[in-house]
């Protein structure tokens, strides 16, 4: 069954019983459904318009009526950082004092400096890089200096099953992941016919 529509008369007898505000304007018997502000000084107090009257009051509203161009950029400035207060790059916040070059640079050293972790347990131990193009080719197929031409074969077919992009869903960097096993296979292979 339909739900009986309420005419527009019964909605607003409602709203007049319910307390609702009619319109600023003298003369204006609409009701006030909407709020405009009453002065840039006062923004958390209302005037409240029927739609005319605050379409109207929109279009002539100017916020920086009445002040001078220093305060315009002043006011406008503030509102990029939402009235937040800032201070000047370079200095810890609220205070003026300089941070001493130096110090950042002995701490940047200390923070990124490799023989930080010498003697721990706990860091992670590197690999030593790659020298010849040999030992490259034999560190992209994760395998150790000195393996047979069987076992380079065995760990190329068991790289490809797992890096094929049909296996991948079409994956972009095991793509690029096979591209290079195959230039390690190809270089290691015919590394093991020149032996």
């Amino acid at each position: 069954m339909a739900r009986p529509r309420r005419n527009l008369a019964t909605r607003y007898d409602a709203r007049t019983a319910a307390g609702v505000r009619h319109c600023d304007v003298t003369g204006c018997g609409a009701y006030g459904e909407f709020r405009a502000p009453r002065a840039r000084d006062r923004l958390t107090e209302y005037y409240w318009f029927c739609l005319d009257h605050v379409r109207a009051y929109n279009a002539a509203w100017d916020y920086y009526k009445g002040m001078s161009a220093e305060e315009i950029e002043a006011a406008r400035r503030a509102d990029t950082v939402g009235w937040r207060p800032t201070w000047p790059l370079g200095t810890p916040r609220g205070r003026h004092d300089q941070i001493d070059p130096e110090h950042l640079r002995a701490a940047f050293s200390r923070l990124f400096d490799e023989d930080i972790f010498a003697g721990h347990q706990d860091a992670p131990q590197r690999a030593p890089k790659p020298v010849t193009p040999e030992e490259e080719a034999l560190a992209v197929m994760d395998l150790a200096v000195g393996v047979s031409a069987d076992e380079i074969k065995a760990r190329y077919k068991e790289l490809v099953k797992l890096h094929h992009p049909d296996a991948n869903g079409g994956d972009k960097a095991a793509e690029e992941r096979l591209k290079s096993i195959n230039q390690a296979y190809t270089f290691l292979k015919a590394q093991a016919q020149h032996d």
